[in-house]
């Protein structure tokens, strides 16, 4: 699996915000040509986009693309020129449900016949709550086997729901906004795709950002969006295994096959009883490690 542990938004046609991003630790880069991109630079910007994936050395960044939502004039667009140049990816916004998904595919699909190319390796992140009904949908959008990602967005979604407020005085999300995150989480699990949180759009916090990131790791997800440079090392620390959980999983699984030869799958390690689901969690942190390891090094 592809390691998102930070996702990191390039408005399109920036060639300076491109060159800071190329020397950055973000794992994934999203070269937008939505939200960042004014509607007199559109076509420009989808130009200069094409032109960052033809002749850009990336190095070990995977290379995403955020075209406009496909209800707009320039989605279908976007998406036909982007594939051209070879993206790892393409971010799809306001996705309402699975036909979105088909529709695009399909048009993938047409481009592979039109072109004589192979884009069977293009994979779709999605944002996949921009409006109130598709989190309802996002159990079936995700389930599609192009898509290997999904997001959710709390801005668009506070437009779409009419809030007057995201967050309470504390800084957590309202009950709705966090109802959403866990329909996000829930959906990718379920689908066997990768959860990535939200972005946090107060730059400034890093205590508040790290807050966050680790309650998303905590829950489950394997990465989060960003929109700044400070924050990515924040993000990358909170999904990345720190020495000691390394170091009391390898115990714990060493523990286990100790245990297992005696004929006990349920025992006390360092005073708490224990179990397969410890084994698997134990694992998981080993695998996620290992993996993060061999993509960076």
């Amino acid at each position: 699996m592809t390691l998102r542990r930070s996702i990191h938004f390039v408005p399109g046609g920036n060639d300076k915000m491109l060159n800071k991003a190329l020397t950055l630790p973000a794992d994934s880069l999203i070269l937008d040509l939505e939200d960042s991109v004014t509607p007199q630079r559109k076509e420009a910007a989808r130009s200069e986009v094409c032109d960052w994936l033809q002749d850009t050395n990336f190095g070990k960044q995977e290379r995403l693309v955020r075209i406009n939502p496909m209800d707009s004039i320039w989605g279908r667009e976007d998406l036909e020129a982007v594939l051209q140049h070879n993206p790892d990816g393409i971010v799809l916004p306001k996705v309402l449900d699975l036909k979105t998904v088909q529709a695009v595919d399909q048009l993938i699909v047409n481009q592979e016949k039109e072109t004589g190319k192979d884009f069977s390796e293009v994979k779709l992140l999605l944002i996949g709550t921009e409006v109130a009904a598709a989190v309802f949908n996002l159990p079936t959008m995700v389930t599609h086997p192009r898509v290997n990602g999904v997001t959710w967005g709390a801005e668009d979604l506070s437009v779409s729901l009419g809030a007057r407020a995201k967050r309470d005085a504390e800084g957590n999300y309202l009950e709705v906004f966090s109802f959403v995150r866990s329909m996000c989480l829930l959906a990718a699990v379920a689908a066997e795709i990768q959860p990535i949180d939200a972005v946090y759009v107060d730059i400034k916090n890093s205590a508040g950002l790290k807050k966050e990131s680790n309650t998303a790791a905590d829950m489950g997800f394997t990465g989060k969006i960003t929109i700044h440079p400070d924050q990515i090392e924040i993000v990358n620390r909170a999904f990345t295994p720190s020495a000691a959980e390394i170091e009391h999983a390898s115990a714990l699984v060493a523990a286990f096959e100790e245990n297992q030869q005696a004929g006990r799958m349920a025992f006390s390690f360092n005073g708490v009883m224990v179990d397969v689901p410890h084994l698997r969690r134990a694992k998981q942190i080993l695998a996620i490690a290992a993996h993060i390891a061999a993509q960076t090094s």
